[in-house]
Order: structure tokens, then sequence, then C-alpha cells
């Protein structure tokens, strides 16, 4: 197919109806790969050149009509990706040579699988990422990344022989013993083992008894007011480690004109007072793929066991409420496994400039791959469920 092949500075230079209408067709869309999303991460100053975030969005098209895309980053770092690769930026160090600037296909600062190359059909696909691979030899750079892929993207990566990467995540999925959504929390509560509902119910109480209670707001119904107490709690958990955060206030701005329907807030009171919240995003609420992406959190108090209540409990009692098929919990975190979260495998692609350097990460990946295999199976006998009990 003869495409033509532009490369944009900015995700602004991609008309957005377009954009979203091709993610609307892929395997696996989020709102975090959205127009708007990607827009405010450039326009708010999060993901910008001066942030390590270089756009080069590459797009094919047939004419006038979109036929591939993707979100490609320029970086001189690797923080704000979730999939670790500072060993092979040591790698290179040591042996004299740049691992960076390298190039990102990614959603900055966001560790949710999903679609990242948007395309018509696999054959365009292909070219698109053939495209990349293009833009990353012309600049010299060492590598291409493609984080959180989906099963689309991961048929196009191995036709043209990128490498791939297991990680693994927490989702938690509604479903009862008997396969059914969960009626209530109660019902989610009785799928458990007996200690793993104990211990759950004894963590929600030690906030009950501390005097917290919880209101949810969703979509446009989250005020001005409720955004800004969010940002300090956000702004203030990424202080109290040292860093400053990824996110700018102005991009709460744009999600709150742009894509309210995308957001629910918890917030968590003592008094009538505002003490900690936590963000969550969904996609397709309403219908009976709906999913929750736990996202951001953050106290002004420290009270026992209210992280696992703002950021575990309040928005699993939500999903089962309104019919959510899934929350996924984040990056990492062997402790969600007893709030019932169960691991599954994610998944990166990757290409190596340097072919000697390509060979030695083919061999390490392959040996990650069996310990990650051998680490889900292990994983998998921890099951907090009755069902696995059981057997």
């Amino acid at each position: 197919m003869d495409y033509v092949i532009r490369v944009h500075a900015s995700p602004l230079d991609i008309p957005a109806q377009a954009w979203d209408a091709l993610l609307a067709q892929q395997d696996a869309p989020s709102p975090f790969m959205q127009h708007a999303y990607l827009a405010a991460l450039h326009t708010s100053g999060s993901a910008t050149p001066d942030t390590g975030w270089t756009p080069q969005f590459v797009s094919l098209w047939l004419g006038e009509t979109l036929a591939a895309a993707c979100a490609l980053y320029i970086k001189d770092h690797s923080y704000g990706e979730y999939v670790f690769d500072w060993a092979w930026a040591n790698a290179y160090a040591n042996h004299g040579l740049s691992y960076f600037p390298k190039a990102t296909c990614a959603v900055p600062f966001t560790p949710v699988p999903g679609s990242r190359l948007l395309a018509i059909d696999a054959p365009a696909r292909q070219a698109l990422l053939q495209a990349m691979l293009d833009v990353a030899k012309e600049h010299q750079l060492s590598s291409l990344h493609l984080l959180f892929t989906s099963p689309d993207d991961r048929a196009a990566c191995n036709a043209l022989g990128l490498m791939q990467r297991q990680t693994v995540q927490f989702h938690w999925h509604n479903v009862d013993l008997q396969g059914q959504r969960f009626e209530s929390f109660d019902a989610f509560l009785a799928s458990l083992s007996q200690e793993k509902r104990k211990k759950i119910k004894q963590e929600r109480r030690r906030v009950v008894d501390a005097g917290v209670t919880f209101r949810t707001s969703v979509g446009e119904d989250i005020s001005t007011t409720d955004w800004d107490f969010f940002y300090q709690c956000y702004e203030r958990t990424y202080l109290e480690y040292g860093n400053a955060p990824y996110l700018s206030r102005a991009f709460f701005e744009q999600m709150q004109r742009d894509m309210p329907h995308n957001w629910v807030l918890f917030v968590a009171e003592r008094e009538g007072r505002p003490i900690a919240s936590s963000l969550v995003s969904v996609q397709g609420l309403g219908t009976s793929e709906a999913v929750t992406y736990g996202r951001y959190w953050g106290a002004l108090e420290r009270v026992d066991c209210l992280h696992f209540e703002a950021c575990y409990y309040q928005p699993l009692s939500w999903c089962i409420a309104n019919g959510v098929q899934r929350f996924e919990g984040g990056a990492q975190g062997e402790h969600k496994m007893a709030r019932a979260l169960m691991p599954v495998a994610t998944y990166s692609a990757h290409w190596l400039a340097h072919p000697a350097f390509a060979d030695a990460v083919e061999r390490f990946l392959e040996r990650e791959t069996a310990g990650v295999d051998n680490y889900l199976d292990h994983l998998a006998e921890r099951s907090p469920f009755k069902r696995q009990e059981q057997q």
C-alpha cells in the first residue's frame, strides 16, 4: 500500500476526530490513548521536550484517511515508563556507548495496557511499525520500545522481529464463584477465603472507627474545588518521596474540561474536612465492557488502612454497584492479591540497533520470561479465593 508517512512534533498536528475514530477500531482502546489525553500531556507541559519527552508522533495516510498512527517520543531518560531498562542503559555506558536518546511508544506516566499501534488493519499496523523503526534509524537512536502493548500490537512486533518482554500487574475481575457478577461488596467478600475476608473487614473497620467517611463524585459532578483538593493530595504524595509530580495542575484542568466522563473521585472526610482522595479512570461506563483504572491517591492526614480503603475497597464497591467488569490496579504490588487483584502478564516490545547488545538482551529476555512465567505460577497458587483454596 502506498501510504503517505508524516512525523509530527505535537499531537495537536493530528486531527482529534480522525485519531479517536481510529482508536475506537482497535482491540484494546483506553482513555489514555484518546487524543484529548495525549494533547493535555503536551499542552500542560507534563510530557514535552523540556521534561524529556520529545513527540515524534507518526501517522500514515491514504489520501485524506488516517490509516495508522502512534504516540512516539524521543527520550533522554527512562522515567515515567514503568518497564525498567536502566540495567540496559548501564550496560551501554559500561561499554562506552550511549543508550540515550531512545524512542519510546507509550502513554507517558501511564502503565496501562492497551493499543499502541492504531491502524485500520494488520498491514497498516506493520507499515506503521516499520515507519517507527525508520524514524529511530534516521535519528541514530539506540533503540525503540513499545510499552504495555495489546495483542494486535504484539502480532505486528513479532512479524517484524522485535523482542518481547513480560511484566506483571494485578487486576480485579467482577466475577463470583458461579461466573456471575457480584451483587454486592458483601457477596464479593463471601467469595474469599476466611483469612482474607477477615483481614479486609478489619482494615475497613479501622477506617470507620477513625471517623472517616467517603463521598464519590463521577464525571461532571467532580467540582473544581474537588479537583483542587485532589491535586493537593496528589502533589503531596510525590513531594513526600522527594520528587516533583509528573503531572501539572493544568493537565487535570484539561481532564475536567475535555474528558470529565472518564473520571471518578473518592474523597475521604473526617469531621466535615476532606483528608484524602483517590482518582480512578473509567472506560465504557454503562456498558458490559466497562473497565476502571486505579490512578492516583494522596492523603493530608495519617489514618491506619486509609490507603487500602481509598484505593481498593471504595473503588471495588463502586465497580460492583455500577457493573464494571474489571479494575486494573496499576504497576507492581503483590500486596494487591490480598485485596483479590490477581496477577496478569503485561507485555512490551523492543528493538536495539547494536547487534551485539540486541543479542545479549534477547538472551536475557529468554531467562527473564521463564522467571516471570514461574512467578505467575507461584502467585496463582496463592489465590485469595475460596475456589482455589478448596481444590
